[in-house]
């Protein structure tokens, strides 16, 4: 009976276990297709195209040709540079103003709004609501000349000192620097405070209390966790506000003047009225370039790669 029971003799080699079945291997191949295809659709050849053109001769009637014209880059460079100059300058300062309107408030929102949080978060996404242009058009009510904004300045003789600095002209606030920049601010506010909120909320609370446990003031807890620890936010809000602020025409179309064209509202200009394909393509590499070169730089300098 104990022998009908036994196990059979093993195969030399059938005891090895075999080795598991490779399925799904090109599931995540395939839902990267779509988005790959997305990408060289309406990034990778749309960029080549523009390449292509920069380096064309010719003319509308004619057509162009492409003569390998790197010449085109150097002439748009020596004409253009003074709005490319703007350009950063007011994205600049957008930058800094959002910075310290949007960290007071993600930092409310994060660690002081309670049960009023998501009440505040839908106030800061809530300009997503209506279209960019009636959100700048907007703009030109609040900041008329006869408007409130501008009598309280006056009364305050604001004007008086921004007008010495150059940024606005008399009484004055539309259809100059301070307008433009207070447009920048106002349109890409929100891409700041999301990334902060988003990086402060991840900060464990314990560590504020460990702080205090060190006798550390709330300024010092601030300045050696809270703001280092929020870094990412930081750098991420400010890329996502910069970038875009350099590039932009609307602002500078609707609130500025023709002393306060940036370089988005040339290569509109370029594309759109005098129809110089070979200019428009080369400035718009030229700020590509200048924006990457800025951004790594910064990202280094940042001494974080963590971005939210």
């Amino acid at each position: 009976m104990a022998a009908a029971t036994e196990a059979p003799p093993l195969v030399p080699g059938s005891d090895r276990p075999k080795p598991p079945r490779k399925r799904g291997r090109w599931t995540p191949y395939l839902l990267l297709l779509p988005g790959l295809l997305w990408l060289v659709v309406f990034f990778a050849l749309p960029m080549i195209y523009q390449a292509s053109t920069s380096v064309q001769t010719g003319s509308l009637e004619n057509g162009y040709k492409v003569t390998w014209h790197f010449v085109t880059y150097w002439d748009a460079l020596s004409e253009y540079w003074p709005q490319f100059l703007r350009s950063v300058l007011y994205a600049a300062a957008a930058t800094i103003l959002c910075l310290l309107l949007g960290y007071p408030l993600a930092y409310l929102i994060a660690f002081r709004a309670g049960r009023w949080r998501n009440l505040i978060m839908i106030l800061v996404i809530a300009p997503f609501f209506t279209s960019f242009l009636i959100r700048t058009l907007a703009w030109k009510t609040i900041l008329a000349d006869s408007g409130p904004v501008v009598g309280v300045l006056n009364t305050l003789h604001v004007l008086d000192v921004t007008s010495w600095l150059g940024w606005t002209a008399g009484d004055r606030v539309l259809a100059t620097p301070l307008a433009v920049v207070c447009g920048l601010t106002y349109n890409f506010l929100p891409f700041m405070i999301l990334p902060l909120y988003t990086s402060l909320e991840r900060i464990d609370g314990r560590l504020h209390e460990a702080a205090g446990d060190l006798y550390a003031k709330p300024f010092t807890t601030f300045r050696k966790v809270t703001f280092p620890l929020s870094m990412p936010g930081v750098v991420s809000g400010t890329l996502l506000t910069f970038i875009p602020a350099t590039g932009d025409y609307v602002n500078a179309e609707l609130l500025g003047s023709t002393d306060t064209r940036m370089i988005g509202n040339v290569i509109q200009t370029q594309f759109l009225r005098i129809l110089d394909y070979p200019t428009a393509a080369a400035l718009s590499f030229i700020l590509m370039a200048a924006i990457l070169l800025m951004v790594t730089f910064y990202i280094r300098k940042s001494g974080t790669e963590d971005l939210v």
